[in-house]
């Protein structure tokens, strides 16, 4: 059962106070038609099925590592309110997306970067086939400083590798 869905109108409030949260320059107006096309920046509603309420979000944007556009891959990342966490959600969220991501663009890599300190979120990205690429320097703007962090990436072939064979019509 999927976890993700659209913003809804009724998600503004939530969405409006984990921006409180994170926004160090001041508040901001969150925009619940925000864009879920995944080829372009966007983000999805975490919940723990479909219908019920947010419990968190994922987004990505796109970031570019050479001159043609087949170069492009997107950048993931997920908050989950405090009581959402550690019941699985946040490794199913983004294992949802990453797998959307490869089945729906063509897309080569899917990466992911976290805080250093943030071992329960790296723990989540190497469950699902993200391996850890190295440090990023001062790279992220957080509670009032930059901070270093971890490029994670999965590539297509190691997803289609990891992921188990569809069932057949008999099955």
């Amino acid at each position: 059962m999927s976890c993700l869905r659209p913003y809804r109108p009724e998600d503004h409030d939530l969405l409006q106070a984990r921006e409180s949260i994170f926004d160090d320059f001041g508040p901001h107006a969150v925009n619940p038609d925000r864009s879920s096309r995944l080829d372009e920046d966007g983000g999805l509603v975490v919940g723990f099925d479909v219908e019920g309420p947010a419990r968190g979000e994922v987004s990505w944007h796109w970031v570019q590592w050479g001159p043609t556009v087949a170069s492009r891959c997107p950048m993931i990342g997920i908050y989950l309110w405090p009581e959402a966490r550690g019941r699985g959600l946040g490794v199913r969220a983004q294992r949802e997306l990453t797998d959307l991501f490869f089945r729906h663009t063509a897309t080569n890599r899917v990466e992911a970067h976290n805080d250093i300190e943030n071992l329960v979120e790296q723990r989540a990205l190497e469950r699902i086939g993200f391996q850890r690429e190295g440090l990023v320097r001062g790279a992220h703007w957080r509670g009032g400083a930059y901070r270093d962090g971890y490029l994670y990436a999965v590539l297509r072939a190691d997803w289609t590798l990891a992921q188990p064979p569809a069932p057949s019509e008999d099955e």
